[in-house]
C-alpha cells in the first residue's frame, strides 16, 4: 500500500474507547475474527475484507465511512 501512496486509515481505537473502552477481543468476538486480526486492522497493517469492514462499522453503529477512510497521499 505504501508504495502507491494510498492507504486505508481507521478510527477503530477511538471508537473502541468511546464504546465503554471495548477491548480488541470484545470487538473481535462481535465481528467474528481473531483479536490478532483486529490488532492488525487497527494498526493499519492489514486491510479488512469489505464484509469485515461493514461488520466493524455495524458494531459501532456508524456508517463505514466514519470508521474507515481511503487516503491518497500521492497528492
Amino acid at each position: 500500500m505504501a508504495q502507491s501512496g494510498k492507504s486505508i486509515r481507521n478510527r477503530i481505537r477511538i471508537l473502541r474507547f468511546h464504546h465503554d473502552e471495548m477491548t480488541q477481543q470484545q470487538l473481535a468476538d462481535q465481528v467474528g475474527v481473531t483479536r490478532q486480526t483486529v490488532n492488525a486492522i487497527e494498526g493499519g497493517k492489514y486491510s479488512p475484507s469489505l464484509e469485515v469492514a461493514f461488520r466493524i462499522a455495524h458494531v459501532f453503529g456508524k456508517p463505514i465511512e466514519e470508521v474507515f477512510q481511503f487516503v491518497d497521499a500521492s497528492g
